[in-house]
């Protein structure tokens, strides 16, 4: 049993419109007269009867009958099998890319169903040979299924302008296999080359469509692998981005390689290109591979990781993300610096938490004379060992005397604290409000600086005459 290539529909579609089309002047539109309204009319029944007769032809009804038995159940099915998935879906936690792919598919599953019923008719109508003619069931198949696939993928991809380029250009794939003109468009194409390289315009088209379609496969696919790769406990944060890294960049290397032997573009002779990009690198692109390469080299020696507290220059805060370019640093007041991957190899850095995360901080402080320096010491470390982020089990604030100042005794307080991406000056603020509240409870006494003015010459304080109500 053969399909036919075209609907009957179309057929008679170009029958009726081309008289007319050939009838119409072009160069000078006629007025809309009776006559005119009289032919449109013509056209337009004509147009009807010819659909009337598609419609009536039994083998049209059958595989009308066939795709309604057809859609209802597998709508149904689908709608069954979506609540079942989706209870699965909602248990999988940490890899956002991947549900959104998912996502994507399950709001559709019923139009899977749909084409996977349509496909199991239009087998069964072939083998048995009845109806004569099952192209409506073809037709409508392929429709469900490029609207499963077109509407699901348009939804994965973020960026608006390619998700629509990408719509239309299926679409009109979809088109050109229904009318059947595939075929000549790959032969215009294939007649059509490029004189320099020796490759068709088809050639072209195709390459270009299956390096996209790769490259954005591969892109989609390490970005999932990569969110699966960090959710492993076993590997230290370092290592987890290395590879997660290494994955991405070897798939869209590999995409790229296919896509070129899909163009039959020999991979020897790109030898004179990549010296070209080398000397391109050496003078333009320094920059960027040098952040590149001090990327990998941060990665494999775990100089910094993820969430590490570090200072760099006047910037301090704790690192949020490594990239192949930059590190992502966010401050205490929320600004998130991207620093390139090549200061953290050519500058000093101070991580605060790069064998672990206690930092010893100090706080100096003084009393008065009259107060007893082992009773200060004493309420100085109780005060610190009062507050929440002070570690005062493992590593016990410690009070010092360091001076007699000259209106005070001064000590040094230290105490050691385990999150340093909560902040410094506000730990240090609270160290300093417990001390002047215990020093206040037990009446150590804060001084201030005194002054003593010596006059040479004598004065006489005399206190001023109250001015009389007549003056």
């Amino acid at each position: 049993m053969t399909v036919a290539v075209s609907l009957p529909v179309f057929i008679e579609a170009n029958a009726i419109v081309e008289p007319f089309i050939k009838e119409t002047p072009r160069k000078r539109p006629q007025a809309l007269n009776e006559e005119t309204i009289q032919r449109l009319i013509e056209r337009a029944e004509a147009l009807y009867q010819a659909v009337l007769v598609y419609l009536s032809s039994p083998d049209v009804l059958y595989q009308l009958a066939i795709i309604i038995a057809m859609v209802i159940p597998a709508w149904f099915i689908g709608g069954l099998v979506e609540k079942k998935l989706e209870n699965l879906v909602r248990r999988i936690h940490g890899m956002r890319h991947l549900l959104r792919v998912l996502a994507a598919f399950l709001r559709r599953i019923r139009w899977l169903f749909v084409a996977m019923f349509l496909g199991a008719a239009f087998i069964a109508t072939s083998i048995l040979e009845w109806p004569t003619s099952n192209q409506l069931i073809y037709s409508t198949m392929l429709l469900a299924a490029a609207w499963l696939l077109i509407s699901a993928i348009s939804r994965i991809i973020r960026r608006k302008f390619f998700a629509k380029v990408f719509a239309i250009a299926a679409w009109v794939y979809v088109a050109a296999v229904l009318l059947g003109i595939t075929d000549d468009i790959r032969a215009i194409l294939e007649g059509a080359s490029i004189p320099v390289v020796d490759i068709t315009l088809w050639q072209v088209f195709t390459g270009l469509i299956s390096v996209g379609v790769l490259l954005w496969v591969a892109i989609k696919l390490g970005t999932i692998l990569d969110d699966r790769i960090q959710t492993v406990d076993d590997l230290t944060p370092s290592l987890r981005v290395l590879l997660g890294k290494i994955t991405r960049i070897s798939l869209m290397i590999f995409a790229v390689l296919v896509g070129m032997q899909l163009l039959n573009i020999n991979l020897t002779a790109l030898t004179v290109l990549s010296g070209a990009i080398g000397v391109g690198i050496g003078f333009g692109l320094q920059k960027v591979v040098s952040n590149f390469i001090s990327g990998i080299i941060i990665l494999m020696d775990e100089s910094i990781k993820p969430g590490d507290t570090i200072t760099l220059g006047e910037t301090f805060g704790w690192i949020r993300e490594l990239r192949a370019r930059f590190v992502s640093v966010v401050t205490r007041d929320g600004r998130e610096y991207l620093i390139p991957n090549e200061d953290f190899i050519t500058t000093q850095v101070v991580n605060w938490s790069f064998s672990d995360k206690f930092v010893r901080l100090d706080v100096p402080f003084g009393v008065s004379y009259d107060s007893d320096p082992h009773q200060v010491i004493e309420l100085a470390k109780q005060a610190a060992s009062g507050i929440d982020r002070v570690d005062s089990i493992t590593n016990p604030p410690v009070c010092w005397m360091t001076e007699f100042g000259d209106s005070s005794i001064n000590f040094l307080l230290r105490f050691w604290i385990d999150d340093p991406q909560g902040g410094l000056t506000n730990i240090r603020g609270k160290v300093l409000i417990a001390l002047w509240d215990i020093f206040k409870e037990h009446g150590v006494n804060i001084p201030f600086p005194h002054r003593e003015v010596i006059m040479r010459t004598p004065v006489t304080l005399e206190q001023a005459r109250k001015p009389q109500k007549d003056e």
